[in-house]
């Protein structure tokens, strides 16, 4: 019987354009039984069923292409693309590109194929190596969307591990992929980084909600995980990802381009928000 394979790899190798290093990239096999969709999470992320023949499958951990000499890491569409002004800076920054995964993960080999912690940390490496591409790549919301999908990684290693730290490393990225998010958001608005009409900002790979997600994900990474030191500066950014979330739904109606489950997360999470709010201010934060 013939072996159920769930990857393959490449069979033209891609040349880091940092250090020069061909490698092979790992892609998961479609069909057979390989992906069974299950819910969808408040982060609009798709869960999945371990599958009869393969196990837990995690789609994501093939999506970033990694050099495994240098460490430079970029969604496939960009790999090649990085400004040649960039060239320099990517390679003088390899040492401390493997000098930190080390602290987290060491030892990893990306010639071999992957597994969560390679998946989580092509991410991490993502995250690092975006700000040396220019505005026309959207900086910023990629390595946003990698904070968020290391988090999610990250998670699952938790479930797998508990009491190895992972959960609070998620916390980290989640911190940092509200950060981003926000950010796109403000350069999007004064036009110092547009996103794209063809740009897939996911934020999982079975589905695209375009800018309505990632609206939706600013205003609830908000309201997780934004700063809740201070209650007065918490009702206000409460109050700013209300406004957010309600864009979302706007008139409230159901399309092709804003689904159901979307519009039904936005007013959720909106109702959540405005409770948070009144607990808040009923306690005197303002």
């Amino acid at each position: 019987m013939a072996e159920q394979r769930l990857t393959f790899f490449q069979k033209r190798p891609t040349e880091c354009p940092v250090c020069g290093a061909k490698h092979y990239r790992e892609e998961l096999l479609s069909g057979g039984g390989r992906l069974i969709a299950a819910s969808l999470t408040d982060e609009l992320r798709r869960a999945y069923e371990p599958s009869k023949k393969y196990g837990d499958v995690h789609p994501l951990i093939y999506a970033v292409a990694v050099c495994p000499v240098c460490l430079f890491a970029a969604w496939p569409a960009d790999f090649p693309h990085l400004p040649g002004d960039s060239l320099h800076q990517a390679e003088v920054h390899a040492d401390e590109r493997r000098d930190s995964l080390a602290l987290i993960l060491p030892e990893l080999d990306f010639s071999a194929p992957r597994g969560l912690r390679e998946g989580m940390a092509s991410y991490f490496l993502a995250v690092a190596c975006y700000p040396f591409f220019d505005r026309r790549a959207n900086p910023t919301f990629k390595a946003g969307l990698a904070a968020l999908r290391a988090a999610w990684l990250l998670n699952d290693l938790h479930q797998r591990e508990p009491g190895e730290g992972w959960d609070e490393l998620a916390s980290s990225f989640h911190r940092s992929a509200r950060d981003h998010y926000l950010l796109t958001l403000e350069r999007e608005q004064k036009g110092q980084e547009a996103l794209e009409k063809s740009l897939q900002l996911g934020p999982d790979l079975d589905k695209n909600y375009g800018y309505d997600g990632v609206i939706y994900l600013a205003g609830y990474l908000d309201w997780k995980y934004g700063d809740a030191s201070d209650p007065a500066s918490r009702v206000k950014s409460l109050e700013f990802a209300k406004r957010m979330i309600a864009k979302v739904f706007g008139m409230g109606r159901a399309s092709k381009a804003k689904p159901s489950i979307i519009l039904d997360k936005a007013h959720d999470v909106y109702a959540a928000i405005g409770a948070e709010i009144d607990r808040l201010k009923a306690g005197g934060a303002l």
